[in-house]
């Protein structure tokens, strides 16, 4: 399936403003104060999880441990990302302290409560400064084997390119701009795939060959477009996730900010395919430069019986 009932969270032990990533991340903000970005952190990610679990969804939350300290764990998504064939991958990650993550215990959690069958570890090509970051470089199309990628310095061709011969992935890959024209730094920020919806933020691709090709994929894999301008892509109106309620419906879950940037048309756009779960995270997303979609690692691996 497209989509998962199931979401896994990191809930922050010091969030924080991370230098490491903002070289490339342009959405990241310093905090005037640290402490009250930490408690504010908090505040926002509980009310998260509140929200998804109202609206059916299985949240599972790890809780970060404060050494070492990792200031992005709460963006699960970009360091493993998981198959219905049982298969869990590991990404290479460009930021040094975002590879301490993968040490914190979430695979442990995995291991308990999922059948993994396969391990896939690409982190070694961090060694060659090669990285992909998950579903932050990708957004996958698992329907369709597609995955839609960006070009960037955490999304390199050969890593793209060994994700999807071991995976059996098609690859659609182009260039994506702000209106700044600075490349973009994860695909998922300007774009989301769902099963009949695709947000994307056609205006990023500066190369007209390109646009047409990315709109041709998705048209031609029955996805009903809903184009974004510069501004909604600044809103994180891009980092949307598709997930389903217990009973199978449609959710696309998206920040307040996202949702305050469209336009009405666009909002009914939306709910005749979805149903709209906004969350607030604005001080996540100042800082962190990360919005609702990175927040949510999907967990699209089998139970273990003992779950079931």
């Amino acid at each position: 399936m497209q989509t998962t009932n199931t979401v896994l969270m990191i809930r922050p032990a010091h969030f924080a403003f991370n230098p490491d990533t903002a070289i490339n991340n342009r959405f990241q903000r310093a905090p005037l104060d640290p402490v009250a970005a930490q408690h504010k952190a908090l505040e926002e990610f509980d009310g998260y999880v509140d929200t998804l679990r109202e609206h059916g969804v299985e949240v599972l939350v790890v809780q970060d441990t404060p050494a070492p300290h990792t200031p992005d764990s709460i963006f699960p998504n970009n360091w493993w990302s998981s198959h219905a064939d049982g298969s869990l991958v590991l990404y290479p990650m460009e930021g040094q302290n975002r590879r301490l993550e993968r040490n914190k215990g979430v695979l442990q959690v995995l291991e308990q409560r999922f059948a993994i069958k396969h391990t896939i570890d690409f982190s070694h090509l961090e060694q060659q400064n090669m990285f992909l970051e998950g579903t932050g470089s990708m957004v996958l199309d698992r329907q369709h084997r597609i995955s839609y990628a960006c070009h960037s310095g955490r999304t390199h061709r050969d890593a793209l390119r060994q994700f999807a011969e071991r995976l059996d992935y098609q690859v659609c890959a182009f260039h994506a701009v702000d209106r700044h024209h600075a490349p973009i730094y994860h695909s998922n920020v300007m774009m989301s795939v769902g099963r009949d919806l695709s947000v994307v933020c056609l205006d990023a691709l500066p190369e007209a060959h390109e646009r047409q090709g990315l709109e041709r994929s998705l048209r031609d894999t029955g996805k009903d477009i809903l184009a974004l301008d510069f501004d909604q892509l600044e809103a994180f109106a891009g980092n949307m996730l598709e997930v389903h309620d217990r009973d199978g419906q449609p959710l696309l879950v998206m920040s307040a900010s996202a949702w305050r940037s469209l336009k009405p048309a666009q909002r009914q756009h939306v709910e005749r395919h979805t149903h709209p779960v906004v969350v607030n995270i604005d001080n996540i997303e100042r800082i962190g430069g990360g919005s609702a979609r990175c927040m949510l690692a999907e967990v699209h691996l089998p139970a273990r019986a003992s779950f079931q």
